[in-house]
């Protein structure tokens, strides 16, 4: 029994990370080992993109803290979500969220060049849609 209340508290750790927020707007998770950006004031002050490839180049080009950001993939942003929570199902340490699509990136379906996967922050659900549409990004890099 002792084995599996360990157990259980090891995955509880793993799928909900141990979150910070700093005076910067950066969260860290310390499980994860990443930082995720939440402010939105650095170098454009919408969090919507027009497609993926906008994601892209929005966090590869975002200074915030001396840059280093990225789209993360669809387990990373998954990793961020909080299933017992709804609108938002994203832990309650981030400030700014619109509960809505955010990219991934990583590619999709039969179609990969055409499509990526997402994770509307509503309920934290996963999908895909066409890399065309318009969907929000929160970027992500390994801690420094």
């Amino acid at each position: 029994m002792k084995k599996l209340l360990l157990a259980f508290g090891v995955l509880s750790l793993l799928a909900f990370g141990d979150l910070s927020r700093d005076s910067s707007g950066i969260v860290t998770d310390s499980v994860t080992g990443l930082e995720w950006q939440d402010n939105y004031s650095d170098n454009a002050t919408k969090i919507k993109v027009a497609n993926w490839s906008d994601a892209i180049e929005y966090c590869e080009t975002l200074t915030l803290d001396g840059g280093g950001w990225r789209v993360p993939n669809i387990l990373e942003l998954k990793s961020i979500t909080n299933k017992n929570r709804y609108n938002p199902s994203i832990d309650s340490v981030f400030q700014n969220i619109k509960t809505s699509e955010y990219w991934s990136s990583t590619s999709d379906g039969a179609g990969k060049r055409y499509n990526g996967r997402f994770v509307h922050f509503y309920r934290g659900f996963d999908g895909v849609y066409a890399k065309s549409q318009n969907y929000y990004v929160r970027c992500v890099r390994n801690i420094k």
